[in-house]
């Protein structure tokens, strides 16, 4: 089945750049004196993962980005933004159009929102699913917590294991546990628009 197209209106800016993720890690692995087996072993992903990671040869879906922050002691958006600072009281964050730090997968690109704040405890996200069959994912993704979803332009084929296929229509919304294997699969003849936030539980 040929691929529809994607929106000019709905594609990520040319003057974007996917965040340098693999670069990030590797500076921050190093810089704690830890070897790909160390942080493989305190994040439970493979050495080939993260070394074909950090040299940009393959892009990590959310559930495995999350587990890597996870490991390296770090909120997910801190391997978006060096210069994050810690959420506190009175707090304000704006994300200008645009300029969201943007983390392209094969299926999907994510604009990390909020991500010069730590800590916090929701993980705001819009995105571009840029996958049209249920085939172009070889397994489903999970992550501890829970999620928010709506859809904002297109049509969405929510797949969540044991539970089917939810279809969404622009304007609806879903709210799920995340630990729930799920998949986002454009269902028009566009790519879809999202916006998703992630809560993970604390330790």
């Amino acid at each position: 089945m040929k691929k529809a197209a994607t929106s000019p209106a709905l594609a990520p800016s040319a003057t974007q750049s996917t965040a340098g993720l693999g670069q990030r890690v590797r500076e921050i692995r190093k810089a704690r004196g830890w070897k790909l087996s160390d942080l493989a072993d305190r994040t439970g992903l493979a050495v080939s993962t993260i070394s074909k990671m950090e040299r940009n040869e393959i892009s990590l879906t959310y559930d495995r980005f999350m587990a890597l922050a996870q490991g390296l002691g770090l909120d997910v958006g801190e391997l978006f933004d060096a210069d994050a600072e810690g959420f506190q009281r009175g707090a304000v964050s704006v994300t200008r159009a645009g300029q969201a730090a943007l983390h392209e997968t094969r299926n999907y690109v994510y604009e990390m929102l909020g991500s010069d704040l730590a800590g916090k405890h929701m993980i705001p996200m819009t995105g571009t699913i840029k996958a049209h069959e249920r085939a172009d994912f070889a397994e489903f993704i999970s992550h501890p917590g829970e999620e928010f979803l709506m859809l904002l332009e297109g049509a969405l084929d929510v797949h969540i294991s044991g539970r089917g296929i939810t279809k969404l229509a622009a304007g609806d919304s879903m709210y799920f546990d995340s630990g729930l294997g799920h998949i986002y699969v454009s269902a028009g003849d566009r790519d879809a628009r999202i916006l998703v936030v992630c809560w993970k539980p604390g330790k």
